[in-house]
């Protein structure tokens, strides 16, 4: 029987670990498919705290996995493919490899960004392909880029690449925005953002370095084809947490994320625990992904010390 299975190897799983490690709770982590989750596919991260230079995103990971271990964290490249909890109250994980049972468990398996599914795309990703703009904006200082999506995430990236970009198109399939009037009024009415409807991208356009230099625009309506220069095309059509293996466990919201406590990461069943981008669909940083993992480790070694009470 584990004290606590952290499921996810991202900053709030790994985060988790080094806290309850550092507990003497023996964490055993489960990585899932994807091994130091969203960050090892990014290149440089300049906004994480105490690397005043950068530090690329898998080297990121690499540093808090052994911070974890160093502190007694167990890995198993495992995933777990359903949640159920006991008579007891302890939980059991169903893994390919058998079944693991915890008297605690901490999710933090994330949630994966919405691409558009181009033959190319993902091989792209830190290329001039992004989800983030708050990740990447900066590294595209002076030079056009796209954001691909018509809701308030879309116009938020926008709005906050004018920061950065020389011009900023927005790239949405239909005729109007989805996003509530304050936003979309906020970012048509920025000078250098240029929305271009009734459009999607249909291919990327890559130079001999193998970085996006144009996009493929195909108009829906009159189904003619262009090409628009950008160096980096942020798409913005939401995310999918990685939630669907814990069943009735939780509550979700109407997009899938975990419902947390109003006064913490906890969930609706005790003992359970939600920490980083698997419940968080407004912040989505690094940053507040750790804090909620060291939350979520804080709240699993204090009801572990009532059992025993």
């Amino acid at each position: 029987m584990e004290n606590v299975v952290i499921i996810g190897t991202g900053c709030a799983g790994w985060t988790a670990a080094i806290y309850t490690g550092r507990a003497n709770l023996s964490p055993l982590v489960l990585s899932g498919t994807q091994l130091g989750g969203q960050l090892t596919t990014t290149t440089e991260v300049e906004n994480f705290p105490g690397f005043p230079e950068g530090v690329m995103g898998p080297e990121l990971m690499n540093r808090m996995q052994k911070q974890a271990e160093k502190f007694g964290a167990r890995v198993e490249y495992k995933k777990v493919n359903e949640l159920s909890k006991n008579d007891d109250g302890t939980f059991s994980l169903a893994t390919d490899d058998g079944v693991i049972q915890s008297k605690t468990v901490i999710i933090a398996t994330g949630a994966a960004p919405r691409y558009l599914g181009l033959e190319n795309e993902m091989s792209l990703v830190g290329h001039g392909v992004t989800s983030c703009a708050t990740c990447d904006g900066a590294f595209y200082r002076d030079v056009p880029v796209a954001v691909v999506g018509g809701g308030d995430s879309a116009c938020e990236e926008a709005t906050f690449l004018t920061r950065f970009a020389s011009k900023v198109y927005l790239i949405h399939r239909r005729d109007e925005l989805r996003a509530s009037k304050i936003m979309a009024g906020r970012a048509l009415a920025h000078e250098k953002i240029e929305p271009i409807w009734d459009s999607g991208v249909v291919e990327y356009l890559t130079d001999d370095e193998g970085e996006v230099r144009a996009v493929t625009l195909k108009n829906l309506k009159s189904e003619k084809t262009s090409e628009l220069e950008v160096k980096c095309v942020f798409v913005a059509i939401g995310h999918v947490p990685n939630s669907q293996f814990v069943g009735d466990l939780v509550d979700l919201d109407e997009n899938g994320y975990i419902v947390q406590s109003a006064h913490g990461t906890g969930t609706k069943t005790p003992g359970l625990y939600a920490a980083g981008d698997v419940a968080d669909h407004v912040y989505r940083q690094a940053i507040t992904a750790s804090g909620q993992g060291c939350a979520a480790a804080i709240e699993a070694e204090r009801y572990l010390a009532d059992l025993e009470d």
